[in-house]
């Protein structure tokens, strides 16, 4: 696999995250600060860029979190991106914010299987079901917002499952009580995006890189709608 520099941004969620991939090295900052994204992620991930002593200009693509999460956070992280593989005319991979965080379960836990709920609102959760393999976590279903009470539908009884995410805690009296074959733990996760830098090069060998004009959030509820950048 070609050695890569991918810087990724993430602020879908109440965690405003950055991080550079150089190759086999990934050095990341977060913090958890709602409301405070688009004065945080800048700088972030212009830190991370000093420390590297790279330039935007040298790094082979940009990644970002494009969802499912908070709607004001998916566009901020989705303009930003946008706006800074633009103006270095580099190309754009969108990463899941569910995919992420099933990494992040299984850097963990160890565990093959990762379910992940995120707070929809609404009474809602966006879900996700995924399996390891090779480094990179395949969907086994595809992500969902849906009523809490549903997550038993994307589950294989025969098989153990790490539960992670906001949506766990959010609707816990719904949610409960857990099969046994459910690891439920690490429930207050927020997607990071050093795991999307990290998979973002398996997106990278999937062809999956799009002009930043293309770049497109993932809202799971119809009733949003993206506006481009102006002029774009």
């Amino acid at each position: 696999m070609k050695k890569l520099q991918i810087l990724a941004i993430d602020t879908c969620t109440e965690s405003c995250s950055a991080a550079l991939m150089v190759g086999d090295e990934i050095i990341a900052d977060s913090k958890v600060a709602p409301r405070e994204h688009a004065k945080l992620v800048l700088p972030m991930a212009k830190s991370l860029l000093a420390q590297a002593g790279l330039s935007l200009s040298q790094l082979d693509a940009i990644a970002f979190g494009r969802g499912p999460g908070s709607f004001t956070g998916v566009r901020i992280g989705t303009a930003t991106a946008q706006g800074l593989a633009f103006g270095a005319d580099l190309p754009l991979l969108a990463m899941s914010t569910l995919q992420a965080l099933a990494r992040q379960g299984y850097r963990l836990s160890d565990i093959p299987q990762q379910l992940v709920a995120i707070d929809a609102r609404m009474n809602e959760i966006y879900l996700g079901s995924f399996c390891h393999h090779q480094g990179d976590f395949v969907p086994q279903q595809p992500e969902r917002v849906c009523p809490p009470e549903q997550w038993r539908d994307v589950v294989d009884e025969s098989k153990d499952y790490y539960a992670t995410g906001s949506g766990w805690l959010a609707y816990a009296d719904k949610l409960a009580p857990m099969p046994n074959h459910v690891v439920h733990h690490d429930i207050d996760l927020f997607p990071l995006a050093e795991d999307m830098a990290y998979l973002s090069q398996f997106a990278w060998q999937r062809g999956e890189a799009v002009d930043a004009a293309d770049a497109q959030p993932v809202y799971l509820r119809d009733t949003v709608t993206w506006q481009k950048l102006p002029g774009r």
